[in-house]
């Protein structure tokens, strides 16, 4: 037991074993720093290949044949292992000078890297509120206040109360059919609305008794709008028809491209699914996805030639406008043969063609200059005449069936108005009709008081609580 345990173990055996041991961590730490940059994908490319090259000389060195003798010699050569142990000791010092600035630059890249990764989560988040507050905004904007909708009730159960007092004849009045006289067409379910839209045009009309209002409404709103008018006429000499769209038979789905792909269940998946998630997914056309683009009334100025057969000229005007001005000076106006008089919107590269339609299909590419000036809707002279003569509506049907996919325009009617009427459209002074009052606070004063009509359009309109205040006095007056 006394010689067993007297037996030595030789010293330079084990510095040895503690040299391959110290190259093989160091290996094993450059490894690991080099896999965490390439993994974490940080901008270290230098530094990866700085510590790729102390592992392939730290490995080189171990495999040499002379320094792998030692580990099995009987004799360890001592000379042999001073000169291992001194370029050893010569590349460890280099490789943890290299991983110290490594450590620091993985450090720092790792935190940049976190930095990103909490800056990316943040934006993302705020993307989301910001495409939830904008659907929240637009669910504010297109839906029925309780007091408009109070309104139309208390007006229908006048009617229930009083039938005697609201018996229609049946008789087409002579001067809704009268070419002479000023015609005016006003599509709405909004019965305060559209009593704005008629109140400000005779309030400032020289001769009311020449103006003539159509009002066509969905019939779930007819009498309520028929109450109003014959219990609030804006005076006893203008005269004001008031139709259901429903009462145009022509309007049905073999005719009227709308209606037939209304029926289409894909149409009707992307504009009625109610999940917020969905709504919200396509961010800059979320607007588009509201019912009322693809609705009959929104597309009915299409068919104005058809709808009234008997008139030369008819002014088209949205019920978010209100008149302040004399406006028979329009039907004086030479139109040139053109269709539509309206005041161009477009300024540098903005409202112009490209913004509205997509010139990467061939069909819009062949027939369309993309940087044509666009116009505006909500007041607008149409020459019926000429309408009828260049084939307008069928125009328009051919557009709208090749649209059905939705692969030429987004939606809406402002597009297909465009390429309808392209070159049949006569630009007039802008102050014939001033926009922007539902969605621009910087309206100049005297710009909006020297106009003929403002225009409320937007998401902020007069009857809502979103409208602004500076401009809601100019709607409210005649309300």
């Amino acid at each position: 037991m006394r010689k067993l345990s007297a037996v030595k173990v030789d010293p330079s055996r084990l510095k040895i074993d503690t040299l391959f041991k110290q190259a093989k961590d160091q290996i094993a730490a450059v490894n690991t720093y080099a896999s965490h940059a390439r993994q974490s994908k940080l901008q270290m490319m230098r530094e990866v290949r700085l510590l790729s090259e102390q592992e392939e000389t730290l490995r080189n060195l171990l495999d040499h044949p002379q320094n792998l003798a030692l580990l099995t010699a009987h004799r360890i050569d001592k000379d042999r292992l001073r000169i291992f142990e001194s370029e050893l000791e010569a590349l460890l010092n280099t490789s943890r000078q290299v991983l110290v600035k490594a450590r620091e630059s993985f450090d720092s890249q790792l935190r940049i890297q976190k930095l990103k990764d909490a800056i990316f989560l943040v934006n993302d988040r705020l993307t989301k509120s910001k495409k939830e507050g904008a659907f929240a905004s637009l669910i504010a904007a297109k839906s029925i206040p309780r007091s408009l909708n109070c309104l139309s009730t208390r007006l229908m159960e006048e009617r229930i109360s009083n039938p005697s007092e609201y018996i229609e004849s049946g008789e087409v009045a002579p001067e809704f059919e009268d070419p002479n006289l000023y015609h005016y067409a006003i599509f709405s379910d909004n019965v305060l609305a559209a009593s704005v839209v008629v109140n400000s045009a005779v309030a400032n009309a020289r001769d009311p008794s020449k103006h003539v209002f159509h009002v066509v409404v969905d019939k779930m709103n007819l009498w309520a709008m028929r109450v109003w008018f014959k219990m609030r006429p804006p005076n006893n000499t203008t005269h004001i028809e008031v139709k259901a769209v429903e009462d145009y038979t022509f309007l049905n789905s073999s005719y009227v491209p709308v209606l037939r792909q209304l029926e289409s269940a894909k149409l009707q998946k992307f504009y009625f699914e109610n999940q917020m998630e969905n709504a919200t997914k396509d961010a800059p056309n979320m607007k588009f996805r509201n019912p009322k683009y693809l609705s009959i009334m929104n597309h009915l100025r299409f068919y104005l030639a058809e709808m009234y057969p008997k008139l030369h000229k008819i002014l088209f005007l949205d019920d978010d406008v209100v008149v302040q001005k004399d406006l028979t000076a329009l039907w004086e106006l030479d139109m040139e043969g053109k269709v539509n008089a309206a005041v161009e919107t477009c300024f540098g590269s903005f409202h112009r063609y490209d913004n509205y339609m997509n010139f990467s299909h061939p069909l819009i590419k062949e027939r369309m200059n993309p940087k044509a000036c666009a116009w505006a809707y909500g007041m607008n002279l149409f020459d019926l005449d000429a309408w009828r003569r260049e084939r307008c509506t069928e125009e328009y049907h051919f557009w709208q069936n090749n649209n059905e996919n939705r692969l030429l325009w987004k939606l809406g009617t402002l597009p297909p108005g465009l390429i309808t009427y392209y070159k049949t459209t006569k630009p007039i002074d802008k102050s014939w009709h001033v926009l922007g009052l539902g969605y621009n606070p910087n309206i100049d004063r005297e710009k909006i008081e020297s106009a003929a009509v403002i225009h409320y359009n937007g998401n902020m309109k007069p009857w809502l609580n979103l409208a602004m205040k500076q401009y809601k006095h100019y709607w409210t007056k005649y309300v």
